[in-house]
């Protein structure tokens, strides 16, 4: 079971590349590693079929998608897609982390004036300053790397990213927030971050289309990360940050 959150910024996409491989190889499953970057070597090609006028908060991809389109490690991880982060621009996100940043298990706050990937990370045990220099970095071009593992392993994979590159590094005592574990039962089986920010109509939305994703795919990252995006498709947020207007459809 992963229990803790190693996370760590890395220069170069080939590094990437290598510490992915060598975390899957020593038993960390796909769907416990989130990948950050704006500048992958597939850039210039993203760009040709998405436009930063086009980038939206949703429209995730899968990872074997963008694996056939661009021939990386993207098609070995889950969730993949082009995301806008404010004071960073767009990135592509694989991984939980995607699911993060689209909703409200962060705070609700992508999208809003003072949101940003520091803010994500501060709610999850990052100080202010840490999770600053990881904002920076990835707005500078380089890349962000997070491994969920098991407590008792979390030192071994914590030398494992370093010795891969991986630099400021930092240990958190939990792995991220999910929707719920598994398919959704109802209401009681979503997270307390989620029910937060998302209004009893919202719930219901939410987990319907969870589960839908979730009874097709069998990938809990893929589900939620569906799930949010038919949530910013039917809602708007309310002065609170909570997701309960339902729009308005010509």
């Amino acid at each position: 079971m992963a229990e803790r959150t190693v996370t760590a910024v890395f220069q170069k996409e080939e590094q990437i590349d290598g510490v992915v491989r060598r975390l899957l190889d020593r038993g960390v499953s796909r769907e416990h590693i989130s990948v950050m970057g704006r500048n992958f070597q597939s850039q210039t090609r993203i760009s040709g079929f998405i436009s930063k006028r086009d980038v939206i908060l949703g429209g995730l991809r899968t990872g074997a998608v963008f694996g056939s389109l661009f021939g990386s490690f993207f098609s070995l991880l889950s969730g993949v897609g082009v995301l806008f982060i404010p004071f960073v621009g767009p990135i592509v996100a694989a991984g939980p982390i995607g699911a993060l940043l689209l909703g409200a298990a962060g705070g609700a706050i992508i999208g809003s004036a003072g949101g940003g990937l520091a803010s994500v990370l501060t709610t999850l045990g990052m100080s202010e300053d840490k999770a600053t220099v990881y904002q920076t970095r990835l707005q500078a071009g380089e890349f962000v790397l997070m491994a969920e593992v098991p407590s008792d392993r979390a030192g071994e994979f914590q030398l494992l990213i370093e010795s891969a590159g991986g630099e400021e590094i930092h240990l958190a005592d939990s792995a991220l927030p999910r929707a719920c574990e598994g398919r959704c039962g109802g209401v009681d089986d979503l997270s307390p971050e989620i029910r937060a920010h998302l209004s009893p109509e919202a719930q219901a939305t939410f987990i319907e289309s969870y589960n839908a994703a979730f009874d097709k795919t069998n990938d809990a990252t893929q589900a939620e990360q569906t799930a949010w995006q038919t949530i910013h498709d039917r809602y708007d947020e309310d002065e609170t940050g909570v997701w309960s207007k339902v729009k308005v459809t010509a």
